[in-house]
């Protein structure tokens, strides 16, 4: 959470003690609970300096994916990840992301910063 849309998002809803009680090591999601909102946090790599790779991108998905039926969440909406820093390709990011999300009730929303 050192770089990116991360610190923005550390900014805003604070909790990192909160998300390391998680222990979540890449292909991970944690999750806080911020007033009625759920912010799920794809962990796909160690430090922020690294390069995730496409496998630990769609773990965190699959888990993602699991915390959303499991709490109800019918909506999400996401920037489009992996691919500012991370330097990952949209084109193979949002595959994954119709890939992963196919078979659930999910309204994804990905808004470009």
């Amino acid at each position: 959470m050192g770089a990116g849309i991360a610190v923005l998002f550390k900014k805003k809803y604070g909790g990192v003690q909160e998300l390391k009680a998680h222990r979540q090591t890449p292909g991970g999601c944690a999750v806080l609970k911020r007033g009625g909102r759920m912010i799920f946090y794809l962990v796909t790599k160690k430090k922020a300096s690294q390069k995730p790779t496409c496998e630990a991108l769609r773990q965190s998905l699959q888990a993602m994916k699991v915390l959303c039926l499991e709490n109800g969440v019918v909506g999400l909406s996401m920037p489009r990840i992996g691919c500012g820093l991370d330097r990952l390709k949209w084109e193979v990011v949002s595959l994954m992301i119709e890939e992963v999300f196919c078979d659930a009730s999910v309204c994804i929303t990905v808004y470009s910063l």
